[in-house]
């Protein structure tokens, strides 16, 4: 069984990166981490370094899925949630107005509606409302 997680360099995508990770390491099982086409900038390699490094301490395999060019990420997601090997998605979500609270964000909308597995939807922390 598996845990799988989209890759990004926002802070929702870390938040829900360690996340998952904690999750893989609880569940004792493995992470896949879906890559976008395109990731080789150095931002993003850095941080996949960094994931690969957060996977390794906490003793979790992580398998890297990189998407073809044309390839969505939360149609990878969602088509993840299907396979029977994976347990959980894990997404993160940040911080939005009223009215982006309507709108809640078309990929983390798409993938709470149309997944076929649990969702776990983990925030960024930040201070109180200012």
């Amino acid at each position: 069984m598996s845990i799988a997680v989209g890759f990004a360099t926002t802070p929702e995508a870390a938040a829900a990166l360690s996340a998952a990770v904690s999750e893989a390491a609880l569940r004792g099982t493995g992470l896949r981490l879906y890559v976008p086409a395109g990731t080789d900038a150095a931002p993003e390699t850095e941080a996949l370094g960094r994931a690969r490094d957060e996977a390794r301490a906490a003793d979790v395999a992580l398998d890297v899925v990189s998407l073809e060019e044309d390839a969505d990420l939360g149609d990878a997601l969602i088509d993840a949630s299907y396979r029977a090997d994976t347990d959980v998605v894990v997404i993160g979500l940040r911080r939005r107005s009223p009215m982006g609270k309507l709108l809640l964000g078309s990929l983390s909308q798409r993938i709470l509606l149309e997944a076929g597995c649990a969702v776990h939807a983990v925030k960024v922390r930040v201070g109180p409302r200012g």
